[in-house]
């Protein structure tokens, strides 16, 4: 069959956690760059938003049916569990992740830490109210790694790969820092997973 396809741009997050599943699987793939909205995502995505897959005749969009499309068309460990229970776990921690997480972490606090009229600066009081949010978003996670070390079972599923780019991406500001310092489950949870040769792997270029 043709070469699985990933289509995004590597600074994305969720670009970042499928290119991760395919490294932990070892399975072979092409990253396309491409941006969001452009013609040949949009072909696949009715919102055109990344990233997007092909896989011979095989299109998909979202990163969860493409991650589900992976781990059971490709041989090789699992990470979406086949267990009812560790199954829906794993949804619920992808979910949460998706909804408050990318919420609260990236749009609230990162992008408008990063992208802003120059001539206004940032917006400190959006940033600021943001916060409090991802430090909940910070002390659920901690509860949830405590135990055995990763958000479901005793080793990483794709529930992991999910929001460890989103974590990384928060330890690049000083309130992120400090707020993923107060809990020390959470702390060791990152520096593992960011060791994992999947994360360091796919890590995408210094910005210009």
């Amino acid at each position: 069959m043709a070469d699985l396809e990933i289509m995004g741009v590597p600074f994305s997050n969720y670009v970042r956690s499928i290119r991760m599943l395919c490294e932990e699987k070892g399975v072979a793939y092409k990253l396309t760059p491409s941006r969001p909205q452009s013609p040949e995502v949009k072909a696949i995505h009715p919102a055109g938003q990344i990233p997007v897959m092909r896989h011979g005749d095989v299109t998909l969009f979202e990163s969860k049916a493409i991650a589900t499309y992976i781990d059971r068309a490709f041989p090789g460990l699992r990470f979406i569990p086949e267990d009812v229970l560790g199954l829906s776990r794993v949804e619920q921690w992808v979910s949460y992740g998706n909804v408050k997480v990318d919420r609260w972490i990236m749009r609230e606090f990162v992008v408008p830490s990063v992208f802003f009229d120059k001539a206004k600066g940032p917006d400190t009081a959006r940033i600021a109210a943001a916060l409090p949010e991802v430090d909940k978003c910070c002390k659920a996670l901690d509860d949830a790694v405590a135990p055995t070390g990763h958000l479901v079972g005793a080793g990483p599923t794709y529930a992991d790969m999910n929001v460890i780019p989103m974590l990384a991406t928060l330890l690049n500001f000083p309130a992120g820092k400090e707020i993923v310092a107060k809990y020390g489950a959470l702390s060791a949870y990152v520096s593992r997973l960011t060791s994992r040769p999947s994360f360091t792997g796919t890590a995408p270029p210094p910005r210009p």
